[in-house]
This record gives structure tokens, sequence and C-alpha cells, in this order.
């Protein structure tokens, strides 16, 4: 009999107002394979108005080990600690309500995290789409253009990774840590990933754990999902005064430079001088034709391997990635969200539809 056979294992499930997600989330869940393990799942609800909650009832009835905890702060990081808090587990495993995950990803997850003696491991982030639109933006996901370059990104990739989706822990290792930032509504898994590292510890990611996340079905969910992401990175990088990575900065820092660019042409045309003008203009005009140049070129590679028909719609996937992400975070900056101790009307916007 394996060593993990013995340990006590506390699955935490975050969520809200996900009744469209939650039934295939909990199928999942209990048909994992888990041999001798001893395993409890703990779902830590934001209050559910959509009928989430009766969902929740049905499983916790047919299931003993299922417990459902109430997180009226209604934040992920909240619901999160407040499962940690309550587990009884050596080794805590998150999974998300947007995805299904491998029969042997619990195994898994506990295999790679012993094997390794990481701090965190998790798998790379694969997904799973339906209809058009949303595989669209599944592709486009998974290319370089769009992600910068994440490893996690990355289905093959083995080794030390910046950051992980979801995530499995040693218990004492979140203890050790202090749990996650309450004050994130995004980006509090990857801020996590940077008190890890920062202390010399290790994120690992394994392609032997297998899960698959849904992404969202349109641009708008897209837009505000990322423009989420833009604002709430801001927050990690004031707390801790360094870059988990370039790729974090660099649509901002474009958007910014086109609006500077644009900006000092205007200028240079209110004071009379037409060559200055048209030099500021020719670089925006050469940087703008170098994002189109590398979208179509992404565009093509993805529509030559997953379908044509995804061609025309690709490079206005990108743009929604890159555009929100980038105002999220310039906004990120003027509003300074890792200061924020009380609820204020940005504050409130952003978690009223955190997931």
């Amino acid at each position: 009999m394996q060593q993990s056979e013995f340990l006590r294992i506390s699955i935490i499930v975050p969520c809200r107002n996900e009744v469209r997600h939650i039934r295939a989330l909990l199928d999942s869940v209990f048909h994992q394979e888990l041999g001798g393990m001893n395993v409890e799942v703990l779902i830590s609800d934001g209050m559910s108005e959509d009928g989430t909650r009766l969902v929740l009832r049905e499983f916790e009835e047919k299931f003993k080990n299922l417990r459902v905890l109430d997180n009226p702060d209604k934040i992920v990081s909240a619901g999160m600690n407040r499962a940690i808090g309550e587990a009884k587990g050596e080794i805590i495993i998150r999974m998300d309500a947007h995805s299904v995950y491998a029969r042997n990803y619990v195994r898994s997850c506990v295999e790679v995290l012993t094997e390794t003696n990481a701090d965190n491991v998790g798998g790379p982030a694969l997904t799973r789409a339906e209809g058009y639109i949303a595989q669209a933006i599944a592709h486009a996901y998974h290319t370089p253009f769009a992600s910068g370059g994440a490893k996690f990104h990355d289905p093959r990739y083995e080794g030390p990774v910046d950051t992980v989706p979801y995530g499995c822990w040693r218990k004492s290792t979140l203890e050790r840590l202090g749990l996650f930032d309450e004050k994130l509504v995004r980006s509090q898994d990857d801020e996590l990933n940077v008190r890890i590292i920062s202390s010399g510890g290790t994120v690992w990611q394994s392609p032997r754990i297998i899960s698959w996340y849904r992404p969202r079905a349109s641009l708008p969910a897209l837009l505000w999902q990322y423009f989420q992401y833009g604002f709430w990175k801001v927050a990690v990088l004031h707390k801790h005064r360094r870059l988990a990575s370039w790729r974090n900065v660099v649509p901002g820092v474009s958007f910014l430079a086109g609006i500077a660019l644009l900006a000092c042409a205007a200028g240079a045309g209110l004071h009379g001088s037409a060559p200055r003008r048209n030099e500021f203009l020719a670089v925006w005009f050469a940087l703008a034709g170098l994002y189109l140049i590398a979208s179509f070129v992404s565009a093509f590679l993805v529509a030559r391997r997953e379908g044509w028909i995804f061609f025309p719609f690709l490079p206005v996937v990108f743009a929604t990635y890159h555009f929100s992400y980038a105002i999220g975070f310039l906004l990120g900056f003027l509003y300074r969200p890792g200061t924020w101790d009380r609820p204020t009307p940005m504050r409130k916007a952003l978690t009223a539809i955190t997931r």
C-alpha cells in the first residue's frame, strides 16, 4: 500500500452563483479514483442566489464527506481561508467550479507533492469549450501571443513555474505562509505563489495533474474577467514590490506607450511642428503594425491547426485579452487596490461579479 493512502486529504472549492457548472464539478469530484485515501470535500459558497445552493444540498445529502460552508464575504480568498480553517486534512487540494478533473487528479496531486517535496503543485491549464466563441477564446488562451509564454499554458512542461492553476499544498505550508490575502478579489493564488517563491519554496507543474477549464463563452465576459486580472495584479505588485514575470506588465506598458505617442503627436500638431508630429505618428503606426502582424500570424498558426473558421475572429479575441488586461492594469495604479481597507464603490463593483 502506498504512503498516500494513509494521508487525509481536504478538497476545497470556493464558489458563488455557479448553477451552470457546479453539478459537473461535483460529479467530477465524487468520481475520483481515491484508493484508500481519506478525503473530505469543503464547498465554501459565497451566498449563491441562482440555485447553486439547492444543488449543493442535494449532493450534501448524498455524500457524507461533503460539507457546505457559508462565505458571507463573497470573494474567493475569504472562501478558501474559511475552508482551510475547517479542513481536517494534512493536504489541501483546491478545485474550481469552472473546471472538471481527470479521475486520477487528486491522487496525482498527492503523488507529485510527495515526490517533488514542492510547496505547491498543479497541472497545466487545459481547456474544454463548447460553441464557436468559447472555442476561439480557448484556442487563443493557449497561444504564446495571448499568454505571454506562461509555462502553465504548455501542456507538456514539467518543472518549476511562477504559478499553477488551483494548487495542492500541505496544510502546514499554508498556515506558515498566512493563508490567502483576503484583500485581493483576484490574483490571490498568484500572490500566494509569490510568497512561496520569495521564501525559497518551489511551485511545481506536472502534466500528470490533469484538469480542464471552461473558458468564458462571450467577449464581454472575457473582457470583464481580464480587466479584473489586470486590475488586481497591481495589488500584488504593490504588496511585494517585485515582478513575478515581465509578461504581467507588457500589455499595460504597451497600451500606455501607444497613448503617449498619440498625445505627443497631438501636442506637436497644436504647436505647429508637423515634422515632429509625423515622427510620433510614424512610431505609433509602426508599433500598431507590429501588433497586427503578430496577431494575424498567431491567428494563422491557430487556424491552420484548429480550423480556418476561427481565423477572422481570433484577432478580436487577442485584442480583448490584451486591451482589457491593460486597461485594468493601468486603472489599478490609479486606485492602488492593495491599499484599500474599506469597501469603496470600485471594490464593491469588482467583488460583486467575482466567481
